[in-house]
Formats: C-alpha cells, structure tokens, sequence
C-alpha cells in the first residue's frame, strides 16, 4: 500500500477498533473456501460505522460486501480493495402484526436484518405461524445477499414478499430506503450495486396458524429434498441460471460433463450445476471449470449460461457475472 493507504487505513482501525483486518482472506469466508484475501476486511457493527468507512475510504478503492459467502467466488489473486462484512446486530428478526388488507388476509410484517440467515427466518416464521418464506429454508445465504440476486427456489423467490428494503451506499451514504418496485426485481438479479448494502428487508407474510403443521412438513421436504439432490462439501450452490424454459444442470449432463475435471475444480457428479472445489484448491481452477462448462453448452446447444456466483478479481473488472 501506499503511505496514503497507511494513512486512512490506520485511521479506520483507530476508530473501528478490532473490527479491521489487513490481508484476511475472503475466500475462506466462501462456501468454496478458496481463494484470496482482501487488502481489508471490515466488521461493521452500526450505521455509524458504514459511515466511518464512507468518509475514510478513498473514492477510487473498491468495495466487495460479504455476507455467507454461499454464492462468492474470489481469484486466488483476492481482492484489491475493501470488503466489508455486517455484524451480528444486522442479524435481528422482528415480526409486527399488521391490520387486515381489504382482502381480508392477516398479513404480517417481518423485518429482517441483511445478515440473518435465510433458513433461521424460514423457521422462525413458520414457528410464529406464517406462511410465504418456507422456499428459503434451504438457501444457505443471508437477507442482504438473498434481496441483492432475488434469491428463490421450489416455486419462489424474495420479490415475492419484499416489500421494501433499506440499503446504505457506500459512496453516497444513506440509509435510503427503496421499494419492491425500486429494488428492481428480476429473474436472480436487483439493482443492488457492489456498493450498497442491505441493511434490512421489510416482508410481508401471512398469518394462518391452521397451516403450521403443513408448513412444518414443507420445510421437511425442501431439507430432504435439497440433501438427495444437491450435493454438500465446497460449492456455491447453483453456478449458473436456468435459460428460459430449460435447466442449466440438464444442458451441463446432456453434454456429459458431470465429473470433468480442471485442477482442484470438478464438475459434480450429483447435480451437473454445482461445481466442488478441493480442500486447499484453487479458486482460478473453479473459474476455468465454469468458463470450459459456457464453452461446452454453447458449442452443444446455442445456449450462453450465465453465471449465478459472484466472480470476485477475474480479469479486468472486479465482479462479473457472465
């Protein structure tokens, strides 16, 4: 670093003491649990600290926010700038109840910080009796990583009960808040930039206490489904996004791929659209195993997959996704 970069990044951890780490590897904050670190990492605890960090950082520093990791993968390279990591306080859940809508349906309004996991509020609504959110409970991310790529499965997603979010920007400042509308909602895609920050997620749920039992048993069949069909170890969960009216996993099978191999990354043989690394692997061996994967399907079938995970310090832009 330069003797600027001393000079701020000293500042940072003078005021945001034991909350910043220099070289702290990223990638084993991953679900890959491969690849580089970060020039700094922070633990942000309050807006304040958001703030800290907006008013130190130089305008030109990039910015990675981490939450699990379930959809991050970082070169091995890492990552020249500063990630930034919420603490435990963003992790809070508190469910309001909310006056009937004129349909007459007792809806609920949960508020969930952007780093509560995703299974943990599945569980907790449907202990409280709701019903909406019972998709999520095999979805290893948090809220903020979940509104960002509209997160969904088993016939759902997050634009189905978001109704606003309050987001901080890491050059602007804030918090702000913006609308389901706003949040610009798409097939595993917001407009949620790099440098924003979800800081917690207003949803709406309904409320039928007669449905618990069901609803218990749904989120059985997702964690056994999910178990007999995905694989475990290191992954990020799908690598790329179903093209309209087809599978990805189906296309990557079909051109026998399950099992390929390039390093320490390998094609899974459960399920063709996850990717495993190897303990002590290479993340640039996970990216030139997605890359051969796009080649394959393309040269098969026409198809252009486009990738799901988060591509951290790949080639001349920090993230892609492709």
């Amino acid at each position: 670093m330069s003797g600027e970069s001393i000079v701020w990044t000293d500042e940072l951890a003078a005021r945001l003491p034991g909350r910043v780490r220099h070289g702290a590897s990223i990638g084993e904050l991953s679900t890959y649990r491969v690849g580089g670190a970060a020039s700094v990492l922070v633990q942000i605890d309050s807006v304040g600290d958001l703030e800290t960090v907006r008013s130190l950082v130089p305008r030109n520093t990039p910015f990675l926010v981490v939450g699990a990791g379930s959809n991050l993968l970082v070169s091995d390279s890492g990552f020249p700038g500063v990630a930034i990591q919420l603490g435990a306080e963003f992790a809070s859940v508190e469910i309001e109840s909310t006056p009937p809508t004129t349909d007459g349906v007792p809806r609920v309004r949960v508020i969930a910080g952007g780093a509560c996991m995703l299974p943990r509020l599945a569980r907790q609504a449907v202990a409280a009796g709701l019903t909406g959110f019972e998709w999520a409970v095999g979805v290893p991310g948090t809220i903020g990583g979940a509104v960002r790529m509209n997160a969904g499965g088993h016939g759902s997603d997050m634009a189905a009960t978001v109704e606003r979010v309050s987001v901080f920007n890491l050059r602007t400042g804030g918090p702000t808040m913006r609308s389901a509308e706003e949040c610009g909602f798409g097939y595993r895609r917001s407009n949620i930039g790099p440098d924003d920050i979800v800081l917690f997620a207003e949803l709406r749920l309904v409320r039928d206490p007669d449905r618990a039992a069901e609803s218990s048993a749904e989120l059985s069949e997702i964690v056994s489904w999910r178990r007999a069909h995905q694989p475990g170890g290191q992954n990020a969960g799908s690598v790329f996004a179903n093209p309209p009216g087809d599978s990805a996993g189906r296309l990557i099978d079909e051109c026998g791929l399950k099992g390929f191999r390039i390093g320490s990354a390998e094609v899974s043989a459960k399920h063709a659209n996850f990717i495993q690394a190897d303990p002590g692997g290479r993340a640039d061996d996970v990216e030139a195993l997605i890359q051969h994967v796009q080649r394959v399907v393309a040269d098969r079938f026409g198809v252009e997959l486009k990738v799901e995970n988060r591509l951290i310090g790949f080639g001349p832009a920090q993230e892609r996704s492709t």
